[in-house]
């Protein structure tokens, strides 16, 4: 559905910045009707790889074609079968739900008998049902991001893109949001590209892309990525990280990565594990403050894969940091 093919792009320099290469060489495919999630640190160009996908900036060289249609030379067919869910909220908190989505319906000459049977369609999944004529700044969050999400259904599109829908969220409305996110997308063969930093929400996608560098590192199923990391994953927190590393990878002749004050050992046999944390307490108990081995999440792959944390990845995102800034500037993200 989603066909990206070696699509590159440059910002252009100023005389305070040089020139910058956001994307280098993307090529990746969506399945029809799948649910794929994209992630990566600041600064790995998905947010520019999101605004090519919406239609918001055209890439430096490369194509894009969604359901067939190429964005360079058919955008409105593309725009006809996308819905779009940005980070930053786009409904009016001072109108009500039913105002808000029948402002938007309006947008696309949707009225009449017409209006009434798409509204109860696009509601029947929701929560929102009994409040339609309650104002959206009343609302929960939770709650909100459903209004988005019933206005993009509204459309009936055959492509949703959603840029980290679940920021701000708490745990029960993120958990809410996505059951119901999911459910409509299978029920309805959708194919989805959402953006994200949190992992939980990632376990159960079909596919999972991960950026660093403006380049695609790794696009695969969830049970794919966790093959990567192998089959035990040690970890120990310590006081001294950068000071533990080089011994503790001594001691137990294997590769040991550092994650701020977090070391860690990929790809451990389960068979040797016993050994292994007992040789590595036996030599550093003094500085080991817990030690831990767990089998890999996908959070796990991708501290492997891009040396980061979810949530350092995300950290300026969430802040309306540099993604945020990007967006509004066209800098480079």
């Amino acid at each position: 559905m989603i066909d990206i093919e070696h699509l590159k792009h440059i910002y252009p320099g100023s005389r305070r910045q040089p020139a910058r290469t956001a994307i280098h060489d993307l090529s990746m495919t969506v399945g029809d009707g799948s649910f794929c999630i994209l992630s990566g640190p600041n600064g790995s160009g998905k947010s520019t790889l999101f605004r090519i996908l919406c239609g918001l900036a055209a890439p430096s060289a490369g194509r894009v074609r969604v359901a067939g249609h190429d964005m360079a030379t058919d955008a409105a067919e593309v725009r006809r079968i996308m819905g779009v869910v940005f980070q930053s909220p786009a409904v009016d908190k001072h109108l009500s739900v039913g105002e808000n989505i029948a402002l938007h319906a309006s947008l696309y000459g949707i009225r009449g008998t017409e209006l009434q049977e798409r509204m109860a369609d696009a509601l029947s999944w929701t929560d929102l049902k009994d409040r339609l004529g309650d104002r959206v700044e009343t609302l929960s969050g939770g709650l909100a991001r459903q209004v988005e999400l019933a206005k993009c259904l509204l459309t009936r599109p055959r492509v949703l893109l959603l840029d980290e829908p679940t920021t701000g969220l708490d745990p029960a409305s993120r958990w809410s949001f996505l059951t119901v996110l999911r459910r409509v997308q299978r029920e309805r063969g959708m194919t989805v590209l959402m953006t994200s930093h949190v992992f939980g929400e990632a376990e159960d996608a079909d596919s999972v892309a991960i950026m660093r560098d403006g380049r695609l590192i790794a696009h695969d199923t969830p049970a794919g990525l966790r093959a990567r990391v192998g089959q035990e994953v040690l970890v120990i927190q310590t006081r001294d990280a950068e000071a533990l590393r080089p011994r503790l990878a001594e001691t137990l002749g294997l590769a040991v990565g550092r994650y701020g004050d977090e070391l860690r050992v990929d790809d451990l046999p389960p068979a040797e594990v016993p050994r292994i944390v007992e040789k590595a307490l036996n030599a550093h108990r003094a500085d080991i403050q817990s030690i831990a081995v767990k089998q890999p999440t996908l959070e796990d792959v991708f501290i492997h894969i891009t040396g980061k944390r979810p949530a350092e990845a995300g950290a300026a995102s969430d802040a309306g940091g540099a993604d945020a800034k990007a967006r509004r500037e066209g800098a480079p993200a």
